[in-house]
């Protein structure tokens, strides 16, 4: 009986993450199809066969399923990222990790929004994302602890938030609609060019502290 019983919750439990694996996967195509405003628990319902009960029964929320869908965004990225052949030379890393991450925005733009919009507008998913988040700053600081072996460590965490978060705030650029954007910037390029331009100040104030 009790055996009975335990096999009965195992498979209520397959059958749960089934579920909650099939809807993340739809919602990811139709974000990557549709665009970020098509994502809603009545166009999820209908594309992936599923009662709305099902999807809230799942993730509780839609915010909990957006937070889901931009983890699984974080983790492809901190891959990409992880994948790089890393150089004797900390710059030239850093230009590696910069050219790498513009091309995973530039080559999922959609996806890229929703994570984008979601970090901007629900302070109360930031702890989840701050964990992904620390993993990637962990290979940025490691090489700008190279290039700067001088700069006292909590200097250094301070200079990477910065860059971060600069980062950051260019990436909502470069997935914004290309009519509407005021200036003819190379997309490409631009994290690059932010890089070497808060790189090259860290030198000034490096050689002025001496």
């Amino acid at each position: 009986m009790v055996e009975d019983l335990s096999k009965s919750i195992r498979l209520k439990k397959f059958i749960k993450e089934q579920m909650r694996q099939s809807l993340l996967k739809v919602g990811r195509r139709l974000v990557v199809e549709k665009g970020v405003d098509y994502l809603t628990a009545r166009k999820l319902s209908d594309a992936a066969n599923a009662s709305i009960g099902v999807i809230y029964n799942t993730f509780s929320t839609m915010d909990n399923f957006i937070i889901e869908q931009n983890i699984q965004t974080f983790d492809e990225l901190y891959k990409d990222l992880s994948s790089v052949v890393l150089h004797e030379n900390p710059y030239v890393n850093l230009n590696y990790y910069a050219d790498v991450f513009g091309r995973f925005v530039l080559a999922n733009k959609n996806l890229w929004m929703l994570l984008y919009k979601d970090m901007l507008l629900l302070a109360k998913s930031s702890i989840k994302y701050r964990r992904k988040i620390i993993l990637i700053e962990a290979l940025l600081y490691n090489q700008l602890g190279q290039m700067f072996g001088g700069m006292k460590k909590a200097e250094r965490k301070i200079a990477l938030q910065i860059l971060a978060l600069s980062i950051f705030a260019v990436s909502g650029f470069l997935v914004a609609d290309s009519d509407n954007n005021l200036y003819k910037l190379s997309k490409l390029n631009i994290c690059k060019l932010l890089l070497n331009t808060y790189l090259a100040g860290l030198q000034g104030l490096k050689k002025v502290n001496k």
